[in-house]
């Protein structure tokens, strides 16, 4: 490699919004993260799931009799 065109890789620390703070390695000085491992829902097992049925009954509710005849008929072609 050549010398004095890479930045400097060295350890840093980041601080997260929750507090939390810890060590890697980076080129940066200093990194601030909105969310990380110990706070981020995928990780702590808070995640809140969508829910999807209501959407689809809401969806039928609007177009069901429409769409569905489209649907059998788009079928049996």
């Amino acid at each position: 490699m050549k010398k004095g065109i890479h930045p400097e890789y060295h350890t840093v620390k980041v601080h997260c919004g929750c507090g939390n703070t810890f060590e890697t390695r980076s080129t940066a000085k200093e990194i601030h993260a909105e969310v990380c491992s110990m706070c981020h829902p995928f990780y702590t097992g808070k995640q809140k799931y969508v829910d999807t049925a209501g959407r689809i009954e809401r969806f039928q509710k609007k177009y069901g009799k429409d769409y569905l005849k489209k649907a059998a008929t788009d079928k049996n072609k």
